[in-house]
């Protein structure tokens, strides 16, 4: 995956990165649109079990945008900090990581 989140990088992003935030963005605007749906359902008195359902699909959802970003933050930030000599960046992404998967 190409660099979209440059936090130690001065460089302008390549028009693939662009892409792939954008990709990121427009995944964020539907599930902006799934929890609007699901607010709409409770508004309506919709079936508990199909409103229970969109919730699980909004999170899915969500933790798929999670994992691309800590892929790139890996494969990017990290590397660079490390390359940097950072290596306290190594327990910053192990306490992401116990984060999720708790």
């Amino acid at each position: 995956m190409e660099e979209f989140v440059r936090p130690t990088s001065e460089k302008a992003p390549t028009a693939e990165a662009a892409k792939k935030q954008k990709a990121l963005l427009d995944r964020m605007s539907r599930i902006e649109g799934q929890l609007r749906g699901i607010r709409k359902m409770i508004e309506q008195d919709t079936y508990c079990d199909d409103v229970i359902n969109q919730i699980e699909a909004s999170r899915s959802a969500l933790k798929s945008v999670q994992l691309v970003l800590l892929d790139n933050h890996i494969k990017h930030c990290v590397k660079a900090q490390l390359q940097q000599g950072e290596d306290e960046v190594i327990e910053e992404v192990l306490k992401t990581v116990k984060r999720l998967t708790k």
